[in-house]
């Protein structure tokens, strides 16, 4: 593709192999064996990190919200997702990533949603096992949420979607287990904007998007919303009204990522800007805010 004509990417391929199927099934299969279920989304995509089908396969099961990698979101935005729950009534929990912030509370807050249930049984004489299911996208945070919680390497945790490939139980306290299930995604974006923000945060595998493209967009998306911290990170002259290939270019002059003849390596230049996006080197970044007036 001509750079001169580089988009945002249109289609995403492949981003729902058949183990994905797989999943959905397995989730179906067991929902009835467990008493919540803990679904963890990633802070920096509210809604498009939150899978809309698991409305379905969860049916009416409780359910506790985790909003993972808090450290990498833009604070003032998390506070504006805290208040967006507490109005909507659903429970909702932040884990700070790197340093675990938050997990402490994991516990004892599925002990008071469940806390009827638990008096129902202590009541007849029954010693209850709480049994938890963990689900969310992929990349989104889970399988460091289950090392934590384990306080063990328990679950393969890699910043890459689809490492976990079956279901496992794990025993987090003498009376309360926890099933995993692998990444779940759905089956059909109705906004292709959905797509752009899973990918861009890792949900997708990098191999099935457009990496230059997708690179392109995080740049249209930085110069609009976080200037300042796109011009500060690679040391820009302001980017405001530029294009955002004419940015894409500077960044590789910044970097020194030129092919012979002094062409631009995009490819390149794409990989450093997700990467330094992801783990947070850019900034704390949000793309996506509570919607007007919820």
């Amino acid at each position: 593709m001509d750079h001169s004509e580089k988009e945002a990417p249109k289609t995403i391929v492949n981003w729902y192999p058949g183990h994905m199927t797989k999943t959905r099934r397995y989730i179906e299969k067991n929902i009835g064996l467990v008493d919540l279920a803990i679904e963890v989304a990633d802070a920096r995509i509210v809604k498009s990190s939150r899978n809309p089908d698991l409305d379905r396969l969860l049916g009416g099961k409780k359910r506790l919200v985790v909003l993972a990698k808090r450290d990498l979101a833009d604070e003032e935005v998390n506070r504006a997702w805290e208040s967006y729950f507490r109005a909507t009534g659903q429970p909702v929990l932040f884990l700070n990533t790197l340093s675990g912030q938050g997990v402490s509370e994991i516990l004892p807050t599925v002990r008071r949603l469940l806390a009827d249930q638990l008096e129902r049984a202590k009541a007849k004489g029954i010693r209850k096992t709480i049994r938890l299911m963990i689900c969310g996208v992929p990349n989104s945070g889970k399988s460091t949420l289950i090392n934590a919680l384990c306080r063990r390497r328990a679950a393969e945790a890699q910043d890459r979607p689809g490492v976990t490939r079956g279901g496992q139980w794990y025993t987090l306290q003498k009376d309360v287990e926890l099933l995993d299930t692998p990444g779940l995604l759905w089956n059909k974006f109705e906004d292709m904007q959905v797509g752009i923000y899973l990918a861009l945060t890792g949900a997708v595998r990098d191999e099935v998007v457009d990496r230059e493209a997708l690179a392109l967009e995080l740049i249209r998306i930085l110069q609009a919303r976080y200037p300042q911290e796109l011009e500060a990170r690679y040391k820009l002259s302001a980017t405001e009204g530029r294009e955002p290939l004419d940015v894409y270019e500077e960044i590789c002059r910044k970097r020194g990522f030129l092919l012979r003849g002094n062409d631009f390596d995009y490819t390149r230049c794409a990989a450093v800007l997700l990467d330094e996006f992801r783990s947070g080197k850019i900034g704390r970044i949000s793309l996506e805010v509570p919607d007007a007036g919820a």
